[in-house]
């Protein structure tokens, strides 16, 4: 460059972070197009409103007090305006790509709300009630995830967490039945859980069998089990064996009594309270404790921490036990937490969806407790919808909970990386 060149003539080339791969705007281009759908489907909802006024039932059983009065189609049109505007930002990229997670966030809001709008106008929405089964729906989903998160982080990919959801419900039923002790049953159940859990682990890392057949076949083996068990024993003899104790509500004093929140996060039985702390505990034993690294390490590299020292199949055991106390307490919600009884096959496939709730919270506890939650959210709408008589016809809102994952793990999601070595298993040389 000669000494006349000036600043203002050089030419500035983009930084490469800023050049977009065309795999990338591909990508880009069709979850784009899919929140632009989702945008003008809300607008078009709250455009197509009737009914005057939306109400939102504040607290639960409270039919004439704390109600929320909204105009139902000036709120759904603004709603939907801001999620179509949140939509054509991503497909711009008028805002860093490091917030398109954010602008995802306010789509989804802000379709809802739409959709609420829409679904109440004229009529009277337990939002209270919404709220509170979605914690109820998603309690199990997050214990599932997480266990997976810890499975999955070190390198064991956990098809089985349905089945440890059954072995755990079934167990946590006949302890708390012949007990009657709720603190004897969540221990079983935990018990139960890493039982399984050993199983998958001695099977994938020992014998090295493939872990995604190995999943499966655990699968069946719990609902073949349970099944058998209950047909022997519980069906015979009902009034002794399947009949646990629902576990009941404890309120935290103080932050029981905040408004709206309050009744819904902090008057919950105490396998909701362990949830709230799995989830603390998995995010800092995971990225704050020297196991959490090993764990993390040996997911990614598992030749490369062998190298350093660290015992890749001892830290991949630890991590798959540790997960089956999860996902055995993840079971025990469907009886002792909620149900009262075992049936058979009763965890109708929540395993699974705890495993896209992974998939969709990429690996991360609280992305899987974020993922969870809008599953309970999805399944608890259904049956709201159903009590306040929207006119969609009954089984498509049986299908909304599970169109709603097909949606969310394969378009809003996007392109997600697993643990380098998930699935993989490691023979030492």
């Amino acid at each position: 460059m000669s000494e006349s060149t000036t600043a203002a003539d050089t030419v500035k080339v983009p930084a490469p972070a800023a050049i977009e791969a065309p795999a990338e705007r591909t990508r880009r281009l069709r979850v784009g197009g899919l929140m632009v759908v989702f945008a003008l489907i809300g607008l078009g909802l709250a455009i197509g409103t009737k009914g005057g006024k939306a109400t939102f039932q504040l607290t639960s059983g409270d039919l004439e007090n704390n109600l929320l009065h909204l105009p139902a189609q000036p709120v759904g049109i603004f709603l939907g305006i801001l999620g179509l505007a949140a939509a054509v930002a991503y497909v711009l990229r008028r805002i860093p790509q490091r917030y398109a997670a954010w602008l995802a966030a306010v789509l989804g809001i802000c379709f809802i709300g739409a959709f609420l709008c829409w679904a109440a106008a004229g009529k009277t929405f337990p939002l209270a009630n919404q709220f509170q089964g979605t914690l109820n729906f998603a309690t199990p989903l997050i214990l599932g995830a997480l266990a997976g998160v810890m499975c999955e982080r070190a390198g064991v990919i956990n098809i089985a967490i349905e089945g440890q959801f059954l072995v755990g419900a079934f167990t946590a039923a006949v302890v708390s039945s012949t007990t009657h002790n709720n603190a004897a049953a969540l221990i079983a159940a935990a018990v139960t859980g890493v039982l399984m859990a050993a199983l998958l682990a001695v099977f994938s890392i020992k014998y090295l069998v493939n872990q995604v057949v190995l999943g499966v076949v655990l699968v069946v083996f719990a609902s073949g089990i349970t099944g058998y068990l209950f047909d022997q024993f519980l069906q015979e003899d009902a009034a002794k064996l399947n009949t646990p104790t629902v576990l009941s509500a404890v309120k935290i004093p103080l932050l029981g009594d905040i408004p709206f929140f309050g009744p819904i996060l902090f008057n919950q039985t105490v396998l909701v309270y362990l949830t709230y702390i799995a989830v603390a505990v998995v995010t800092f034993v995971l990225f704050q404790t020297r196991w959490g690294l090993r764990i993390r390490a040996v997911g990614e590299h598992p030749k490369a921490a062998d190298t350093v020292g660290i015992r890749v199949k001892r830290v991949r055991y630890s991590a798959v036990l540790a997960a089956g106390i999860l996902a055995g307490l993840g079971g025990s919600f469907f009886t002792v937490g909620y149900a009262g009884s075992f049936s058979k096959e009763m965890t109708a496939g929540n395993g699974f969806i705890a495993l896209a709730a992974l998939i969709m919270g990429r690996w991360h506890p609280i992305g899987a407790m974020v993922a969870a939650l809008f599953f309970g959210f999805a399944t608890q709408l259904q049956s709201q919808l159903q009590i306040i008589q929207t006119p969609i016809p009954g089984e498509l809102l049986l299908m909304a909970p599970y169109l709603a994952t097909v949606i969310a793990v394969a378009g809003l999601v996007g392109r997600v990386r697993a643990p380098k070595a998930d699935g993989e298993p490691y023979v030492t040389e």
